[in-house]
């Protein structure tokens, strides 16, 4: 359910009955929306065990906060018939997601997205897990959420930043796409202003191409994986920098990177136009430091490479043009370094 104005309330109560929930959310998000929807919650005749709250960054999607949580979850009495509700970006849809998927050996989840991020990608298809020092979402597994609820009002609470990294994973969909949801990536610097028309219009885009895509394919075993554009050294960037790069700015770096690549493989001359894309939505397009071995290093974790392939080779996503990609495309080690190398300032 997406919209703006949407009543949680009566949302809720048209897909679920009520029963126990517990509220998991982070620290900045708590102060702003935990109250109302606690409230919200309770108007429709849900018991809130408590609001679960974590501190807000990627550093907290890890192993130790997810055994903090459940361990609360299991003091809270929460039981087997109980629900999670994911209140928050990212990070808390990722991790909520994985406590529900996990604890008392799963419970129903409930996706509440309060970032563009979270509503346009993570909170759609299931995918929960926590990162590694070794490597970004190596622990997780796939959970259906029952609803998610998507209130558009609550973008106009987020700092600049966070809609812009929102963005980039509005243009990777839309590049993928092609046909009218490309064409209306033209609506990128209005959402970047915060436009509400146009931020709803790229939201619907994008959640109904995902959705499709996720349809066919839910486990990733074939087409899903295209949903990865500029993610192999997008999260090779992340983890490199001890996850302390925003993820649609490393995604924006791993798109700017991988559009050559795909000149250099496919033939395919888009470099110009993810340049003005992205730069469109205020997201780099060069790197100001990069160290190519710790992200080939991080790369060599990523969860698309094949136990056969050899030491040097990854896993791409690349354009043979818009609207028109290839998954499953083995890259050297020299391929991907150059291309990162082209996107240092």
């Amino acid at each position: 359910m997406i919209g703006s104005g949407l009543d949680l309330a009566a949302t809720v109560s048209g897909t679920l009955s009520p029963g126990a929930a517990a509220l998991i959310t982070d620290s900045r998000v708590s102060s702003l929306h935990s109250a109302s929807a606690v409230a919200a919650l309770e108007e429709a005749g849900w018991w809130v065990t408590g609001v679960f709250e974590f501190p807000a960054g990627e550093t907290s999607k890890s192993l130790d906060s997810y055994g903090d949580l459940v361990r609360r979850l299991a003091r809270s009495g929460l039981g087997r018939d109980g629900t999670v509700f994911a209140l928050g970006g990212g990070v808390v849809g990722d991790l909520g997601g994985f406590v529900a998927a996990t604890y008392a050996r799963g419970v129903d989840l409930v996706m509440l997205p309060t970032t563009l991020l979270a509503m346009v990608d993570s909170s759609v298809g299931g995918k929960v897990g926590v990162d590694l020092p070794e490597g970004k979402n190596l622990v997780g597994a796939f959970a259906r959420p029952r609803l998610v609820a998507a209130n558009l009002d609550w973008l106009s609470t987020l700092p600049e930043r966070e809609l812009r990294n929102g963005l980039a994973e509005v243009i990777k969909m839309g590049l993928l796409a092609g046909g009218r949801f490309f064409d209306d990536l033209s609506l990128i610097p209005r959402a970047a202003a915060g436009d509400p028309a146009a931020l709803e219009t790229l939201v619907l885009h994008s959640v109904r191409f995902k959705a499709g895509v996720v349809a066919e394919d839910e486990r990733e075993g074939g087409r899903r994986a295209i949903l990865n554009y500029g993610h192999t050294i997008g999260h090779g960037l992340e983890a490199a920098a001890g996850y302390a790069m925003p993820h649609g700015e490393a995604v924006s770096l791993g798109m700017a990177a991988e559009a050559r690549l795909s000149r250099e493989r496919l033939g395919a001359d888009l470099v110009s136009l993810h340049e003005d894309l992205l730069g469109s939505a205020g997201l780099p397009i060069r790197a100001p430091a990069l160290n190519p071995d710790a992200v080939l290093t991080a790369m060599g974790r990523d969860k698309k490479r094949r136990a056969a392939d050899a030491a040097d080779t990854y896993r791409f996503v690349l354009l043979e043009g818009v609207g028109a990609p290839r998954w499953d495309i083995p890259v050297q080690a020299e391929e991907a370094r150059r291309a990162m190398e082209a996107i240092v300032a």
